[in-house]
């Protein structure tokens, strides 16, 4: 598949529409970077998977903010009424594997070659779990931000659940109104929505940004 020329949320109701017709429900991992994320995406796809959700982000800092997401997104799929039980799985925390893949691009905006190094990082890690755990397919969460590239997470999905003999969910979660719904469901479930994306050089950013304009923000502008 041509991940460049696909329309990723055509791709995905296809797939849901012949897994009704079947009356399958696949396993899916599903690589959560935080509640809020996930919130859409678990209300979505747990009609038609039966879902664990990963949750290994090496990227976030400090340690304190990683702990408090971790339990964020433990208390949402506790919280949540959904059509399939979800079980949740925690990654290792190897802060040190993202320092090294951002090595010499610590200086770049988000968004850029570090954003796509950590993409890989964490979907090939999910990747593995999802082949070593027997699932059907695995996907990502990160799409649903508008800060991320979808395109860059659908290429590298598929090629590293090429290399893992598992099938990778293409996926676009912010269409059909998706980021819209993860902040209805924040809301809803009361959840912590921090303001920058995760990594010591996102939060940087972030900070020099709000000092340029003039001051901090409070948190709440997920990203």
């Amino acid at each position: 598949m041509n991940v460049q020329k696909v329309n990723y949320q055509k791709e995905l109701e296809k797939l849901l529409k012949n897994l009704e017709r079947e009356q399958r429900v696949p396993t899916l991992l599903i690589h959560s970077c935080c509640a809020p994320c996930s919130s859409y995406a678990l209300e979505y796809l747990s009609q038609y998977f039966k879902i664990t959700v990963f949750y290994y982000n090496p990227n976030i800092y400090p340690e304190s903010e990683y702990t408090k997401r971790i339990l964020e997104q433990q208390k949402l799929i506790h919280d949540m009424n959904l059509k399939y039980s979800v079980s949740f799985l925690a990654g290792k925390y190897e802060k040190e594997k993202f320092y090294a893949v951002a090595e010499g691009m610590e200086h770049l905006k988000e968004g850029g070659a570090r954003c796509v190094k950590c993409y890989e990082l964490r979907l090939t890690e999910a990747a593995r779990q999802a082949a070593a755990g027997g699932f059907d397919y695995f996907t990502t969460t990160l799409s649903i931000s508008p800060m991320k590239n979808a395109r860059k997470l659908n290429e590298i999905g598929v090629r590293v659940g090429q290399e893992y003999g598992v099938e990778y969910l293409v996926s676009d979660f912010k269409k059909k109104n998706g980021y819209k719904r993860s902040i209805e469901l924040s809301k809803e479930y009361g959840l912590y929505r921090q303001d920058y994306c995760g990594c010591e050089f996102s939060m940087r950013e972030r900070e020099e940004r709000l000092d340029r304009a003039g001051g901090r923000k409070s948190a709440g502008d997920q990203r």
